[in-house]
This record gives C-alpha cells, structure tokens and sequence, in this order.
C-alpha cells in the first residue's frame, strides 16, 4: 500500500468515519462473502475517549494535525501510532522528546494514559471511555505550508525576498530574492529565495546586515541603497535573530546569534559570532 501524506484534514476525517460507521458493510454479507466484521482497532476506537482527546488536542495538536494526520514533513501522522511504537517507546519519546519535539517529563500519569489510549496503545486501556456530553471550543490546529511532492514550496519562486520599502512613499525601492536551498544552487538554481526568519541592522556607512536564511546558514552584507550582495560567509547554524552592532576602542562590531532550529534539514545550537569591520 502506497502512503498519502497530502490527504487533507477532512478527507481523512471522512475516510475514518467511513471506515468505522459504515453499517451496511457490516451487516451485508453474500454467499460468496464469509468474512465478518471484527472489533474496531485501538486506533479507532480511541477518537470516542474525551480524556484521551483532551489530552491531545492540549499537547499535540498545533503541531500534529487536530485528527492526528500531521503536517508533514515537519511533524509526522500519529494515526496508529500505538501500533507502530510500544507503550515504552511512545513513553519514551513523550517524556523525553525527539527531533524538533519537546519532552514532556512531568505529565501527569492519568493524562499519560489517557494519551497513549487515545494514540492506540491497546495494553493499558483499563476502563471504557466515557460519552462526551459538553461542546469543544475552537482549536488550533498548526500551520500548514503548501509544499510539492519534493517538500519544497508548490508555488512559483522567489520562495522570500528582501525589500527595501521608502517609507514616505509606501513604494519599493528595490527588491531581490533572498535565501537560497544549497541543492538546487548546485543544480544552478540559485535564485529561489527561501524561508527567513530575522531582521537586518544597518550600519551608518550604509551597510545592511542580515542573517535570516534558514537553509544556506548565510550572514550577508547589502548595500542599503540598491540591494548589491557585497559580502556573505556561512555561519554554523543559521543565524535566525536580527544582528546588533557596537564600538569597542574605536573599531566597530556586528554580532548575530546563530541557532538554527527552523528546520529539520539542518542542526541546532547556539553561538554568537562578531564580525569586525575593516
């Protein structure tokens, strides 16, 4: 079976309930048709636990998808998630996090179990789910970017730009692709932009500092006036904070603080680096 991780929220949410209410195919049955009709699995008898539900949607639905479908390919489907993992792993990976999520430790253990009922652990249910009565409130469900098969943007490039905006006028002075991905440049794509995150300091002498690129890790100097790249160098995580500048004795400084954790192509941590100007 091939996987469908572009089926959206309600698609899904339609095939599960079809999945699991559909009566006729429970019932109907020919002569040549000796199967029958099971128990629904773990995975779906759990969308009828409030506690299990509640738990989720308060810890992992703005980053998992309101129905467990993910967002892919930042944040992986939870749906059967119970039978793919153990009760220890799933455990584990709760209290003690994985990749871009964060642990847990200190949920409580009722909340625990309710969550991992909900995600299809099957070994711990223990007593029947009660009938929710009460209305929900909204929830946030995530942010879903629209990307292609090949995770990157399904739109026409530039992907982010860098705009120099006069204010008096509300017009653009100029306006130039900004960020790149280092494997199409090496395809010869070199002019897609990309996610940035970080803002640029300008320097009396009409520089323009930025680092903001998520994918190339770049640190770039612009001529504040038309956009010219002047100078970059690659920072070792990506420098997703606006820079600062200062004097010591007289020579001037820019500092950025390089963390990356934007993206789960390339690795987080955490240094600042100071450039000095000539």
């Amino acid at each position: 079976m091939p996987t469908f991780p572009n089926l959206n929220a309600t698609q899904l949410v339609d095939l599960l309930r079809y999945l699991k209410d559909d009566s006729s195919a429970a019932t109907t049955s020919t002569a040549g048709d000796k199967q029958e009709m099971g128990s629904p699995p773990a995975a779906e008898t759990a969308l009828a636990d409030p506690k299990g539900e509640a738990a989720y949607k308060e810890h992992c639905a703005i980053c998992h998808g309101e129905h467990r479908e993910g967002i892919p390919p930042s944040f992986p489907m939870l749906i059967g998630a119970g039978q793919r993992l153990t009760k220890d792993q799933l455990v584990g990976v709760i209290h003690q996090g994985r990749g871009r999520m964060p642990g847990f430790p200190k949920l409580p253990a009722e909340e625990l179990d309710s969550l991992l009922r909900f995600l299809g652990v099957s070994d711990i249910v223990s007593e029947t789910a009660e009938a929710s009565t009460t209305t929900t409130a909204p929830t946030f469900t995530g942010y879903r970017k629209f990307l292609d098969p090949e995770n990157y943007p399904a739109i026409a490039p530039p992907w982010g730009t860098l705009n120099a905006i006069d204010l008096n006028t509300g017009k653009y002075l100029w306006k130039i692709p900004f960020g790149t991905y280092p494997e199409l440049v090496a395809k010869g794509m070199s002019d897609t932009g990309s996610d940035n995150y970080g803002g640029p300091v300008v320097t009396d002498g009409g520089l323009l500092f930025i680092g903001a690129s998520v994918f190339d890790q770049k640190f770039h100097a612009y001529d504040k006036t038309t956009g010219k790249l002047l100078w970059e160098t690659e920072l070792p995580f990506s420098g997703l904070a606006t820079p600062a500048t200062y004097m010591v004795n007289g020579k001037q400084y820019v500092v950025i603080a390089a963390g990356g954790g934007q993206s789960s192509r390339k690795p987080s941590g955490g240094v600042y680096i100071a450039f000095a100007l000539p």
